[in-house]
């Protein structure tokens, strides 16, 4: 065995969960996600939001796990305004475009960027054919409010993981469309061995079949992913998500799948051909684990309630100390009665996983994304660890200060058209500055620091 190999034996999964931003408001700009359509024009909580967030962070810590923070993104989004021929000072260009263009500046203002899932796929170490920790941040080239993120993404990972290869997005082009970790789930035996990378795409090129709602990830995107990263090729397996699943508003696969070490968590129409699936992650497993495979019968739990109650965008972790897994899933879950009633059994079972914990994420979960929306799993040995921007990380002492910052610079309510108040931008990108210091981002971090300079 190399040394790179023991040393990846000394590993553990890192989450690091988006900061919500100041500008959180309920838009209704996801195509496809039911839950930010039926509640498009609510008054929202950016000060509630946010620290619901926190709140989630530091129970992760608490429990022992590595738990990281990353910033959110400058909006409204002022270098798009002047890309697309405004003009003038920042006040100057948001008034022309709210005259010309108020759909426009809605997703220039959207604080999207909370849900970290979609920041990046993530390859650890133990995967590469280089040793190295691989991160390419999504396009997100559906949404037009989503793909507005990807190169400010990118110096946020630079800035936390400053040893790993971050690549640049893929092209912003259909063929290439990435949604990032929300459909990808990596399987091991344990966190620093060679695991089998999970990739699952919405459409390929040539399909005719056609979804009611943009199948968002393709198989273009996830094969150029799994070259960049350089995955052992044996070690990959790609699968589809299925047409149902996506009609019934499951916009990425992790609303209707999760796993967590050998254990793979998912809806009985999460994918194309469940059979296929499982056959070819057993193939790719093979000398590494023996894959697990808890499959929910729509019988349960009808594939509405899951997609409603967002069962399997929970998170599911190995707590410390302990031999079976946890699910950690939103309060919402708890309140439906057929995944209640599930999770009640799945806990009595003998199966894989032991417990059930639910977190308040509501906020969130009004713009549709729960728990596993909001972070980005990153496995890490203990060297690279040592080398993480540890202003990044949560502790007792950064949780207080972040929720100070909240608490001075966040505004308790936020309606739609409050969007249109130019003091708001004023507001955001001075809680951002001040947020730079406190995460040790630098004072070039954003694009309104570097205009400034």
């Amino acid at each position: 065995m190399t040394q790179a190999s023991e040393a990846n034996k000394q590993a553990r999964e890192a989450n690091y969960d988006g900061l919500i931003g100041p500008t959180h408001n309920y838009g209704g700009l996801s195509a496809g996600n039911l839950a930010s359509a039926r509640n498009a024009g609510l008054i929202a909580s950016p000060r509630a939001a946010a620290l619901q967030g926190l709140g989630k962070m530091k129970m992760m810590a608490d429990m022992g796990f590595v738990q990281g923070i990353l910033p959110p993104q400058a909006r409204p989004d002022i270098p798009m305004l002047r890309a697309l021929g405004y003009g003038g000072n920042a006040r100057d260009m948001m008034a022309s475009a709210w005259q010309h263009d108020s759909g426009l500046m809605r997703n220039l203002y959207s604080a999207s960027s909370m849900w970290a899932a979609n920041a990046a796929t993530v390859s650890p170490s133990a995967d590469c054919k280089d040793g190295r920790l691989h991160l390419t941040p999504a396009n997100l080239s559906t949404l037009l409010h989503r793909s507005i993120e990807h190169e400010q993404t990118g110096r946020a990972l630079r800035a936390a993981f400053p040893f790993a290869r971050v690549h640049d997005a893929l092209p912003m082009q259909a063929r290439y469309s990435d949604e990032g970790a929300a459909n990808h789930v990596r399987l091991s035996r344990s966190r620093g061995a060679q695991g089998v990378e999970l990739f699952v795409y919405g459409r390929a090129i040539g399909d005719n079949a056609a979804t009611d709602f943009p199948a968002r990830q393709s198989l273009d995107a996830s094969r150029a992913i799994a070259r960049l990263h350089g995955v052992v090729p044996g070690r990959t397996v790609f699968a589809r998500q299925s047409a149902k699943a996506i009609n019934a508003g499951a916009f990425h696969n992790d609303v209707v799948c999760v796993g967590a070490l050998e254990t793979l968590f998912y809806h009985q129409h999460g994918f194309d051909d469940n059979a296929a699936m499982r056959c070819d992650i057993i193939a790719a497993a093979d000398g590494l684990f023996d894959p697990i495979f808890v499959e929910v019968p729509e019988a349960e739990v009808p594939l509405a309630d899951a997609i409603t109650a967002y069962l399997f965008n929970s998170m599911l972790v190995q707590v410390p100390g302990e031999g079976r897994l946890t699910l950690i899933a939103p309060l919402e879950t708890q309140e439906m009665a057929s995944t209640k009633a599930y999770c009640e059994r799945l806990v009595a079972s003998n199966g894989p996983i032991g417990a059930v914990k639910y977190v308040d994420v509501r906020q969130s979960m009004r713009n549709g994304g729960g728990p596993a929306c909001l972070r980005l799993r990153v496995v890490l040995t203990d060297d690279e660890l040592a080398q993480c921007n540890p202003d990044m990380l949560m502790n007792d002492a950064k949780y207080g200060q972040l929720c100070g910052w909240v608490s001075a610079h966040y505004r308790e309510k936020l309606a739609p058209d409050d969007l249109r108040d130019p003091a708001l931008m004023d507001e955001s990108f001075s809680a951002l500055d001040a947020l730079t210091k406190i995460l040790g981002l630098g004072s070039d971090f954003y694009p309104f620091q570097r205009a400034a300079g």
